[in-house]
Protein backbone atom coordinates (compact mmCIF):
# COMPACT_ATOMS: atom_id res chain seq x y z
CA UNK A 1 0.00 0.00 0.00
CA UNK A 2 1.40 3.56 -1.12
CA UNK A 3 2.15 5.99 1.32
CA UNK A 4 -0.11 8.93 1.29
CA UNK A 5 2.46 11.46 0.55
CA UNK A 6 1.52 15.84 0.60
CA UNK A 7 4.23 18.66 -0.68
CA UNK A 8 4.46 22.03 1.23
CA UNK A 9 5.96 24.51 -0.91
CA UNK A 10 7.66 27.43 1.51
CA UNK A 11 9.79 30.58 1.66
CA UNK A 12 12.70 29.45 2.43
CA UNK A 13 16.06 28.40 -0.06
CA UNK A 14 15.72 26.09 -2.83
CA UNK A 15 19.04 26.55 -4.64
CA UNK A 16 19.34 23.30 -6.68
CA UNK A 17 16.98 21.89 -5.12
CA UNK A 18 15.16 18.93 -7.13
CA UNK A 19 11.56 19.38 -6.67
CA UNK A 20 10.63 15.57 -8.17
CA UNK A 21 7.04 14.84 -6.87
CA UNK A 22 4.76 11.71 -7.13
CA UNK A 23 2.10 12.66 -10.22
CA UNK A 24 -1.49 13.03 -8.25
CA UNK A 25 0.36 13.93 -5.16
CA UNK A 26 -1.27 16.87 -3.29
CA UNK A 27 1.01 19.98 -3.06
CA UNK A 28 0.31 22.75 -0.33
CA UNK A 29 1.48 26.49 -1.20
CA UNK A 30 2.67 27.91 2.76
CA UNK A 31 2.43 31.87 0.89
CA UNK A 32 5.62 33.02 -0.50
CA UNK A 33 6.11 29.06 -1.61
CA UNK A 34 3.87 30.42 -4.23
CA UNK A 35 6.08 32.07 -6.32
CA UNK A 36 8.47 28.95 -5.93
CA UNK A 37 5.26 26.93 -7.55
CA UNK A 38 4.60 29.46 -10.15
CA UNK A 39 8.65 29.57 -11.19
CA UNK A 40 7.93 25.46 -11.52
CA UNK A 41 5.00 25.74 -13.64
CA UNK A 42 3.16 23.53 -10.65
CA UNK A 43 -0.06 24.17 -9.63
CA UNK A 44 -0.88 24.05 -6.25
CA UNK A 45 -3.73 22.42 -4.80
CA UNK A 46 -4.30 24.43 -1.52
CA UNK A 47 -2.62 28.06 -0.81
CA UNK A 48 -2.57 28.96 2.69
CA UNK A 49 -0.59 32.03 4.47
CA UNK A 50 -0.89 35.77 5.79
CA UNK A 51 0.71 36.75 2.47
CA UNK A 52 3.52 38.91 3.91
CA UNK A 53 6.64 37.34 1.90
CA UNK A 54 3.94 36.75 -1.49
CA UNK A 55 2.62 40.17 -3.10
CA UNK A 56 1.72 38.63 -6.66
CA UNK A 57 -2.02 37.51 -8.08
CA UNK A 58 -3.64 34.24 -6.64
CA UNK A 59 -4.11 31.67 -9.17
CA UNK A 60 -8.08 31.04 -9.96
CA UNK A 61 -9.84 27.89 -9.52
CA UNK A 62 -7.62 26.94 -5.81
CA UNK A 63 -8.97 27.19 -2.54
CA UNK A 64 -7.11 29.96 -0.25
CA UNK A 65 -6.99 29.87 3.14
CA UNK A 66 -6.02 33.45 4.57
CA UNK A 67 -4.73 34.07 8.24
CA UNK A 68 -4.26 37.15 9.60
CA UNK A 69 -0.16 38.34 9.93
CA UNK A 70 -0.54 38.04 13.64
CA UNK A 71 -0.85 34.43 14.65
CA UNK A 72 0.30 31.38 17.02
CA UNK A 73 1.39 29.45 14.11
CA UNK A 74 3.66 29.85 11.20
CA UNK A 75 2.77 29.91 7.54
CA UNK A 76 4.25 26.70 7.39
CA UNK A 77 2.47 25.05 11.19
CA UNK A 78 -0.35 25.88 8.99
CA UNK A 79 0.23 24.11 6.12
CA UNK A 80 1.43 20.71 7.85
CA UNK A 81 -1.95 21.09 9.90
CA UNK A 82 -4.16 21.25 6.68
CA UNK A 83 -2.05 17.62 5.16
CA UNK A 84 -2.32 16.31 8.89
CA UNK A 85 -6.40 16.82 8.69
CA UNK A 86 -6.43 15.10 4.94
CA UNK A 87 -4.48 11.97 6.04
CA UNK A 88 -1.22 12.88 5.15
CA UNK A 89 1.47 10.15 6.11
CA UNK A 90 4.29 11.43 4.30
CA UNK A 91 5.11 15.21 4.32
CA UNK A 92 8.17 16.87 2.23
CA UNK A 93 8.66 20.11 2.49
CA UNK A 94 10.83 22.22 0.16
CA UNK A 95 11.76 25.76 0.86
CA UNK A 96 11.83 25.13 4.51
CA UNK A 97 15.74 25.56 4.92
CA UNK A 98 17.87 28.20 4.66
CA UNK A 99 16.90 31.84 4.87
CA UNK A 100 15.97 32.78 8.27
CA UNK A 101 17.84 30.62 11.00
CA UNK A 102 14.41 31.13 13.28
CA UNK A 103 11.74 29.59 11.01
CA UNK A 104 14.89 26.76 9.87
CA UNK A 105 14.63 25.79 13.26
CA UNK A 106 10.27 26.26 13.78
CA UNK A 107 10.33 23.58 11.29
CA UNK A 108 12.68 21.36 12.69
CA UNK A 109 9.86 21.74 15.44
CA UNK A 110 7.87 20.76 12.89
CA UNK A 111 9.47 17.64 12.04
CA UNK A 112 9.65 16.28 15.56
CA UNK A 113 6.06 16.88 16.25
CA UNK A 114 5.17 14.74 12.88
CA UNK A 115 7.67 11.66 14.27
CA UNK A 116 5.68 11.88 17.42
CA UNK A 117 2.55 11.35 15.49
CA UNK A 118 4.12 8.39 13.63
CA UNK A 119 4.38 10.50 10.58
CA UNK A 120 7.17 10.88 7.97
CA UNK A 121 8.14 14.27 7.34
CA UNK A 122 11.31 16.04 5.30
CA UNK A 123 12.77 18.89 4.92
CA UNK A 124 14.30 18.99 1.19
CA UNK A 125 16.98 21.74 0.88
CA UNK A 126 19.82 22.83 -1.50
CA UNK A 127 22.92 20.49 -0.74
CA UNK A 128 21.26 18.50 2.27
CA UNK A 129 17.88 16.61 3.50
CA UNK A 130 16.49 16.86 7.51
CA UNK A 131 14.37 14.05 9.10
CA UNK A 132 13.06 13.27 12.68
CA UNK A 133 12.93 9.58 13.86
CA UNK A 134 11.21 7.96 16.92
CA UNK A 135 11.87 4.53 17.87
CA UNK A 136 12.78 3.48 13.94
CA UNK A 137 15.54 2.74 11.74
CA UNK A 138 16.44 4.77 8.43
CA UNK A 139 18.24 2.70 5.95
CA UNK A 140 20.36 4.11 3.20
CA UNK A 141 21.38 2.29 -0.08
CA UNK A 142 25.25 2.35 -1.16
CA UNK A 143 24.36 5.65 -3.54
CA UNK A 144 24.61 7.75 -0.65
CA UNK A 145 26.94 10.12 -0.70
CA UNK A 146 28.65 12.87 1.69
CA UNK A 147 27.70 13.73 5.52
CA UNK A 148 25.41 12.50 7.71
CA UNK A 149 24.74 13.90 11.16
CA UNK A 150 22.36 12.74 13.79
CA UNK A 151 21.04 15.03 16.79
CA UNK A 152 18.86 13.93 19.73
CA UNK A 153 16.26 16.25 20.08
CA UNK A 154 14.11 17.00 22.96
CA UNK A 155 16.46 15.52 25.69
CA UNK A 156 18.35 12.01 25.15
CA UNK A 157 18.02 9.52 22.36
CA UNK A 158 20.05 6.14 22.25
CA UNK A 159 21.26 5.27 18.60
CA UNK A 160 23.00 2.54 16.86
CA UNK A 161 24.66 3.26 13.42
CA UNK A 162 26.45 1.13 10.70
CA UNK A 163 27.57 1.17 7.45
CA UNK A 164 28.93 4.14 8.15
CA UNK A 165 32.49 5.59 8.58
CA UNK A 166 32.33 5.99 12.26
CA UNK A 167 29.79 3.31 14.47
CA UNK A 168 27.50 3.44 16.98
CA UNK A 169 25.69 0.96 19.04
CA UNK A 170 23.02 2.09 21.39
CA UNK A 171 25.13 5.28 22.18
CA UNK A 172 23.27 7.95 24.13
CA UNK A 173 22.96 11.42 22.86
CA UNK A 174 22.11 14.66 23.87
CA UNK A 175 20.68 17.37 23.47
CA UNK A 176 23.48 19.53 24.55
CA UNK A 177 26.30 18.10 23.00
CA UNK A 178 26.81 17.30 19.63
CA UNK A 179 28.16 13.48 19.49
CA UNK A 180 26.88 12.68 16.23
CA UNK A 181 27.96 15.26 14.16
CA UNK A 182 29.40 14.74 10.41
CA UNK A 183 29.63 11.14 9.99
CA UNK A 184 29.89 9.48 6.53
CA UNK A 185 28.25 7.39 4.04
CA UNK A 186 31.01 4.87 2.73
CA UNK A 187 29.57 3.59 -0.57
CA UNK A 188 27.57 0.98 1.64
CA UNK A 189 24.28 0.35 3.18
CA UNK A 190 23.82 2.54 6.33
CA UNK A 191 21.39 2.33 8.64
CA UNK A 192 20.56 4.41 12.02
CA UNK A 193 18.40 3.09 14.27
CA UNK A 194 16.74 5.29 17.18
CA UNK A 195 16.39 2.97 20.01
CA UNK A 196 14.52 5.41 22.32
CA UNK A 197 13.66 8.78 22.23
CA UNK A 198 13.63 11.63 19.30
CA UNK A 199 16.53 12.21 16.23
CA UNK A 200 17.12 14.56 13.82
CA UNK A 201 18.82 13.31 11.13
CA UNK A 202 20.50 15.66 8.36
CA UNK A 203 22.25 14.45 5.54
CA UNK A 204 24.07 15.34 2.29
CA UNK A 205 22.09 15.64 -1.23
CA UNK A 206 18.47 14.57 -1.62
CA UNK A 207 16.45 11.33 -1.67
CA UNK A 208 14.96 9.49 1.20
CA UNK A 209 16.17 6.78 3.61
CA UNK A 210 13.59 3.84 3.75
CA UNK A 211 11.76 4.12 7.35
CA UNK A 212 11.54 1.17 9.21
CA UNK A 213 9.30 0.63 12.34
CA UNK A 214 10.97 -0.98 15.66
Amino acid sequence: MSVKTFYIFGSGEYGDAATALIPGAPVIAADGGLAALNARGIAPDLIVGDFDSYGGELPEGVRVIRRPVRKDETDMELAVGLALERGAERIVIYGGLGGRLDHTLANIQLLAGLARRGVRGYLAGPGETVTALRAGRARFTPDFRGILSVFAYGGEARITETGLLYGLNKALLRDDRPLGVSNEFTGSPAEVMVHSGTAILLWSGAGFPEILEV
